[in-house]
């Protein structure tokens, strides 16, 4: 895959990332950090592609590369014979040689296999189909069998990395061998059979209807000599080679006879085989400059790699990136819709489950009410996502709160206020305290200039012993709701501590509520609007018992008529 395409999908994933940080609700401080943080992979490995692409163009240092448009076979050589095939050249020093079937570039070490494929796919990555690779052992360069066995293997190795990158890389097991009689054909078999074929002038026959077309009886004891020195080869390489290599290592076995080979040793393995077998020295003068021919006549018989175009592949990519990431908002907004059906249907259990209350009953009463503030809110959310359609956290086909609205309707429809009691009339007297003459915005601590306004309340409060002290919090809609509500019931709270440490009346003649901006008076469009809102109200419910003195106690605490959501 060329640097281009692995950038774009980069950027892809990094888009698909962003998106489904969106999509999850976090917090906000959470999403800014998983931004960041993706944009800083994404721009790490969009330099370290650039790097890495440039590294594998310095790998190799491949001069003459066909154009782009060449469609011929391309064939990594490596193993024995390379100076033979392509000339004498530094180990450093790629070569490269371009015949009429194909292109051949010289492999000098086996640990560069992976890394040459890498550098070719880099400068033509459509050329992935047609790379094969050709693996020479020539048994008259070696003569420690151990020494081949442990190239063989590091072979096989090497070649396995190479395919783990995706590529079929047939395989092409070539061997040299040195004759009197001088060059012959190309005998070539497949790995798992035994026919052996001749390619001669073009034409491909079996091997006995090649000895038997013979000109002369000459000519026919000649190739009669060349089959059984081919049965020797054959026997050898089954012996000496395959058995250390993969078990499906080579596709096409070929052996080819020729005058000389260069870098071959005296005593070497084709030596000892032959003095083993039957008891012959071959004595002739081992010659150090030859060339060898590339086995051109064998490139129709390496099957084409069924390999899909770096487009293709990096198409599949995005489309599985995008699959992974579709699921896992799918999971998310599944996830946030069964807790949202979870809390509305709690809170109207929890409504339910409240009695209606009577007169007497002035606790149940600030709780049901309380519940019903609860309700209201739940109602007026899904009334908003109603109308101007659900968030991406609860969207994507999934939103499930409008079923919901209409039974919170009707419970809300349903909801009657207690009945006033009927005798004797009496009238709540409510205290409204501004929010301005007690605290400092945003904070819960009384101001030390309040204490005039708390104690008039305190006298007005005293002057109904008894009753049910309601102390309810309220703040304008600026900001974060949840911290308003929780603002709303500190400062009641902090009213709360103040009246009971200085007038001594009981803990359980308290209740304590706080609304946030739930229950405005006026409009929180203009700003004396939202001053008015922000206030502390004190109520006496009006019910002569409704507190009861002798229940006083140090470790009594007032009711908490209030819900953080």
């Amino acid at each position: 895959m060329t640097c281009y395409l692995r950038r774009i999908l980069y950027l892809w994933a990094g888009a698909l990332a962003v998106a489904l940080l969106v999509i999850v609700p976090l917090e906000q401080w959470v999403r800014a950090f998983g931004v960041l943080t993706v944009l800083g992979c994404v721009a790490l490995a969009w330099v370290l592609s650039g790097r890495r692409a440039v590294q594998q163009r310095g790998v190799a240092n491949i001069k003459d590369l066909p154009a782009g448009v060449f469609r011929q076979p391309v064939v990594l050589v490596c193993g024995d014979g390379l100076d033979g095939l392509f000339g004498v050249v530094s180990v450093e020093q790629m070569a490269l040689r371009v015949t009429q079937q194909g292109c051949y570039v010289r492999v000098s070490s086996l640990d560069q296999l992976p890394a040459v494929t890498d550098a070719i796919l880099a400068l033509r990555p459509d050329w992935g189909a047609q790379l094969n690779v050709m693996f020479c052992v020539n048994p008259g360069e070696h003569s420690d069998s151990a020494v081949l066995a442990g190239q063989v293997r590091a072979f096989s190795h090497q070649l396995a990395l190479t395919r783990k990158r995706g590529l079929a890389l047939p395989l092409l097991l070539v061997s040299y061998l040195q004759t009197a009689r001088g060059e012959e054909p190309w005998f070539n078999w497949a790995n798992d059979q035994a026919d052996v074929r001749v390619r001669d002038a073009g034409a491909c026959v079996s091997l006995r209807e090649w000895q038997q077309h013979g000109a002369d009886s000459s000519i026919q004891a000649a190739r009669m000599q060349a089959s059984v020195q081919l049965s020797s080869v054959v026997s050898w390489l089954h012996d000496a080679v395959l058995p250390h290599s993969a078990s499906s290592l080579a596709t096409i076995c070929a052996v080819k006879f020729v005058p000389a080979l260069p870098n071959a040793v005296k005593g070497n393995l084709w030596q000892q085989w032959l003095r083993s077998r039957v008891a012959l020295a071959d004595n002739r003068p081992l010659v150090a400059d030859a060339i060898l021919p590339f086995p051109d006549p064998l490139f129709s018989l390496l099957p084409r790699g069924q390999l899909r175009a770096p487009a293709q592949r990096a198409s599949i990519a995005a489309l599985w990136l995008f699959a992974v990431t579709a699921v896992a908002a799918l999971a998310s907004s599944a996830w946030q819709n069964t807790l949202l059906v979870r809390q509305v249907s709690d809170d109207m259990r929890r409504y339910a489950a409240i009695p209606q209350p009577t007169q007497r009953e002035q606790r149940e009463f600030i709780w049901r009410e309380d519940a019903m503030t609860v309700l209201r809110q739940d109602a007026q959310r899904l009334d908003t996502y109603y109308r101007h359609g659900a968030p991406l956290a609860y969207g994507l086909g999934l939103y499930r709160g409008e079923p919901l609205r209409a039974p919170l309707q009707a419970v809300l429809a349903a909801h009657v206020d207690p009945a006033p009691a009927a005798a004797p009339v009496r009238v709540a007297n409510t205290v409204r305290l501004n929010g301005l003459s007690l605290f400092a915005t945003g904070s819960a601590q009384l101001k030390p200039g309040s204490t005039k306004v708390l104690i008039n309340a305190l006298v007005d409060i005293k002057a109904q012993p008894g009753w049910l002290i309601v102390i309810a919090g309220h703040t304008d809609a600026t900001g974060d709701a949840h911290k308003n509500l929780q603002l709303s019931r500190a400062r009641a709270a902090a009213v709360h501590t103040w009246m009971q440490q200085m007038s001594g009346i009981p803990d359980s003649c308290f209740a304590v509520q706080g609304f946030g901006a739930s229950q405005p008076i006026t409009t929180n469009d203009t700003e004396a609007g939202r001053a008015a809102n922000r206030r502390v109200d004190i109520r006496l419910v009006p019910e002569a018992g409704a507190c009861a003195l002798s229940n006083a106690g140090p470790d009594r605490q007032p009711p908490v008529a209030s819900r953080d959501i």
